[in-house]
């Protein structure tokens, strides 16, 4: 993330002095070193306006002039939250007025009577931080918008697959990392006799009678393994004494963070099919 010269020099600059030395001193000394963007006000009550409407990437700001001093100013353009970073460095020849001013949200200070090479290194340094700072930003809400596009799309995306899933098959399904279903479509409960329990059977609820305790055991290893499944073919004995036939395939779910999450998948009966 590097700062060009002219990204420097292009920089978009204020001055707010009330004597018109001043302002004539401090612009001609910044246009002879390349600023290319400076503006000035005499009037403090315009400067929040000012930079609602410009963004300044500075504010050199006077702290004694009449009607409105510095620090009323830089209360003003806290108040008016257009941005959440103050760009200002005051001009001072008070001493004590210098704690005050960063207390108050300015970034620097510099001293009345004017050293020249003291302003230029001050506004030069001030300019590269917050200009790095407004390119993080820039950076940090488009991140975030990216982020909200892709979590709407893969909400979509979810919401397409547990369509078409339950489209495809008898039952769509979800677990949690514990076993315990969180999400169930179709009729489990007329098919396989389960209300809450585990696919496998883990032994958190009542069990249902007539499973085969061999093809659970398999597909207790699979679950245990955080494999995925693909067609497991498994059998129960109803109450009315039939055995049928399933098929159930199901996959891992992780979090951003590479953990666990549960398992999620589908079921269909192939006894009925044939």
């Amino acid at each position: 993330m590097k700062l060009s010269a002219g990204d420097i020099l292009n920089a978009r600059i204020l001055i707010v002095d009330d004597q018109e030395a001043n302002v004539q001193l401090i612009g001609q000394l910044l246009g002879e070193a390349g600023y290319t963007c400076v503006t000035s006000t005499m009037i403090p009550q315009d400067v929040c306006a000012l930079h609602r409407k410009n963004n300044y990437d500075l504010i050199l700001l006077d702290l004694q002039m009449p009607g409105m001093d510095g620090f009323q100013v830089m209360t003003g353009l806290k108040e008016d939250g257009s941005d959440s970073y103050l760009p200002v460095i005051v001009l001072t020849a008070q001493p004590g007025h210098k704690l005050r001013a960063l207390q108050s949200g300015a970034k620097d200070f510099i001293s009345k009577p004017l050293d020249l090479v003291e302003v230029k290194t001050r506004i030069h340094n001030m300019l590269e931080v917050r200009l790095l700072y407004k390119r993080l930003e820039g950076y940090s809400k488009e991140l975030e918008r990216a982020v909200q596009e892709r979590t709407t799309e893969l909400r979509e995306s979810e919401a397409r697959y547990r369509n078409l899933t339950e489209l495809a098959s008898d039952w769509y399904w979800e677990q949690d990392e514990n076993g315990n279903f969180t999400s169930v479509s179709g009729p489990v409960l007329e098919m396989l006799g389960i209300q809450v329990d585990t696919l496998a059977g883990d032994g958190k609820a009542t069990d249902v009678a007539g499973w085969n305790e061999a093809e659970r055991e398999q597909l207790r290893a699979a679950i245990t393994a955080r494999q995925p499944f693909l067609d497991f073919p498994f059998s129960r004995v109803g109450s009315d004494g039939v055995r049928r036939q399933y098929r159930v395939s199901g996959q891992p779910m992780f979090n951003q963070s590479c953990g666990f999450v549960g398992y999620r998948g589908i079921g269909v009966e192939v006894s009925t099919r044939k």
